[in-house]
């Protein structure tokens, strides 16, 4: 079978199209799977481009897509020709996080091989069902960036009708937070330093749309914006060089999700404004097996369909990467075979 290695130490230039061993059909408690489309994420490039060391040879990508072929003894949940998706912590079944999620050890496509393959044996637990009716590169979005939304607003969020949510950027994440936010009936307000992304987000249904390179202080727009009072939540993945702005855009007792560093790993807080708004600010990182089931429950209700902007095939998944980098893309990056 083919798959999308990563040559040691890492970089776009070594991504590799190698043929492996098949894995076989599936022990008990395991289902073999067809996967048929993956989505880049941050977390994707940094493993490919070597910022985050990777065992020479491993397999890439953490967010997979396809069809149940074969199920092992003991599986009850899935059938053959069931459509699913990929679990980035399969650890993390249910409930809060725990130690074992504070690392990447069993993350596919980076402490273990990931879904740049054919195919994959894995236990039954490393997969929920597809919303039905989607394409394999629609529910491949949902792994990773999907469930980071639907956690930042609506598990940890509890996001309800009628809340202001501020959005930054359009990547992946943030236009899921858009179509979630509205969905739920929320106002939504959206940061781009693109005109032409702005225009498309407001089809997409932002309420208000502000351009951080021509409005620098755009932590005082939000303000003005929400009549002084500032937004009910955050979904922040700038990081350090956003997140000065975003604690002065949210509102007294708001929720401020911290979901990437786009910006850089560290910089300085406005802990005082942080605590003067008495804001929660959260880091997170995905969710659970059980979140990401109740997100596709919650898709099946609805008529959310991911934004998609390309789709490329396998063998060219480090041009892929390269139009990731260049930060070109609304919305979500995908790979189909």
């Amino acid at each position: 079978m083919k798959a999308m290695v990563v040559r040691a130490p890492g970089g776009l230039d070594r991504l590799e199209l190698r043929e492996l061993a098949d894995p076989g059909q599936p022990g008990p408690g395991q289902i073999r799977v067809a996967v048929h489309a993956t989505s880049l994420n941050f977390h994707d490039l940094l493993v490919a481009n070597g910022s985050i060391p990777a065992d020479d040879g491993r397999v890439l990508m953490s967010d997979a897509a396809g069809v149940v072929e074969a199920v092992g003894a003991d599986v009850t949940e899935f059938q053959v020709g069931d459509s699913v998706v990929s679990c980035f912590f399969p650890q993390w079944l249910d409930g809060l996080p725990f130690h074992d999620v504070g690392h990447f050890r069993r993350t596919p496509g980076d402490g273990v091989d990931g879904f740049a393959t054919e195919v994959a044996v894995r236990p039954a637990t490393d997969f929920t069902k597809a919303p039905r009716g989607w394409s394999h590169a629609e529910a491949a979005t949902l792994t990773t960036a999907g469930l980071t939304a639907w956690r930042a607003l609506v598990v940890d969020g509890g996001l309800k009708a009628g809340s202001t949510v501020l959005v930054l950027g359009t990547g992946g994440v943030s236009i899921a937070a858009l179509q979630i936010a509205k969905a739920m009936g929320a106002r939504v307000i959206l940061t781009s330093s693109s005109d032409e992304k702005l225009a498309r987000a407001r089809a997409l249904g932002a309420d208000e749309v502000i351009n951080y390179r021509s409005e620098p202080a755009w932590g005082q727009r939000v303000l003005e914006l929400t009549g002084g009072v500032g937004v009910d939540h955050v979904v922040e993945i700038g990081g350090p060089g956003t997140l000065a702005q975003s604690i002065q855009a949210v509102r007294v007792g708001g929720h401020i999700a911290l979901i990437g560093v786009l910006t850089g790993r560290q910089g300085e807080v406005p802990t005082s404004v942080l605590m003067a708004k008495q804001a929660r600010l959260q880091g997170l990182i995905v969710g659970s097996r059980r979140d990401q089931q109740d997100y596709v429950a919650a898709l099946e209700q609805g008529d959310i369909r991911p934004v998609i902007d390309r789709s490329f095939p396998l063998e060219q998944l480090a041009q892929a990467f390269r139009f990731q980098e260049s930060a070109g893309h609304f919305g979500k990056l995908v790979v189909e075979w």
